[in-house]
């Protein structure tokens, strides 16, 4: 109960905080101008607002890029382990070259070097770059899951009979997994966030939109602050998700 209402009043000084310095900033605020960024009418029906398509392309590159990031890392996670030399190599160099070098840098690299090569688009660029990017990380993660499994679990796949293919599958995956389900979920926060920087390379997503509305309108404040409400809205959705996810395998 402590807890509760300690939570309760620091949202509440916060609160006033942010209301005593929107006051002193002595700034024309115009939230009632919002609505129309997020949903407009068209006739008798609704329609999505600039910010919620914008909205829907940061969604749409941060799942793909996630699901091929989470490839990624279990590849190069089992890399990292396996017995081969060239294999451990390969892991090494992916995982320390991405995790060294900044997202930005990496973007504007598969943008303007590697996309007019292949001829693939900025979206298929912006998902490729952000999953390598993840992938590296979230590769340490599942190789930490790995590792974190006692060597009686490997010795008992052995004496059944298991192949090291179905030793990973059918028990060292689906315990590693229940480990690593929380740190992948602050990695799939950080993906949605760094997803931001697509923006770089002219795609419309969230953070683009709120460029264009602000560089219109001039908006800033009341843009900024929606923009980023929204994040947190997404990031919160996504760990609820993943909690309910997390109880439902400790239960089975």
């Amino acid at each position: 109960m402590k807890d509760y209402l300690k939570a309760v009043a620091f949202t509440i000084s916060v609160i006033a905080l942010g209301v005593i310095s929107a006051l002193n900033l002595q700034y024309d605020w115009q939230w009632e101008r919002i609505p129309s960024y997020l949903i407009s009418f068209e006739g008798n029906s609704l329609k999505a607002g600039p910010l919620l398509q914008g909205l829907l392309v940061t969604v749409k590159i941060s799942v793909l890029s996630m699901v091929i990031a989470l490839v990624l890392a279990l590849v190069s996670a089992l890399f990292r382990l396996s017995g081969s030399f060239t294999a451990r190599l390969l892991a090494y160099i992916y995982i320390e070259t991405i995790r060294n070098t900044p997202l930005l840098i990496q973007i504007f690299f598969m943008y303007f070097i590697i996309a007019p090569i292949f001829n693939i688009s900025a979206f298929v660029s912006a998902v490729a770059a952000l999953a390598v990017f993840e992938g590296a990380y979230a590769s340490e993660i599942f190789r930490a899951g790995i590792l974190s499994i006692r060597k009686g679990q490997w010795e008992a796949s052995c004496s059944l009979g298991l192949t090291g293919l179905q030793t990973y599958r059918y028990v060292i995956l689906p315990q590693a997994l229940r480990r690593v389900l929380p740190p992948l979920t602050g990695q799939g926060v950080s993906l949605i966030k760094d997803s931001a920087l697509v923006s770089t390379i002219s795609i419309y997503d969230l953070t683009m939109r709120g460029q264009e509305i602000v560089a219109e309108t001039f908006l800033s404040f009341e843009i900024w602050f929606t923009v980023a409400a929204i994040y947190l809205v997404v990031t919160v959705f996504l760990s609820f998700l993943v909690h309910a996810l997390e109880t439902h395998m400790k239960g089975t």
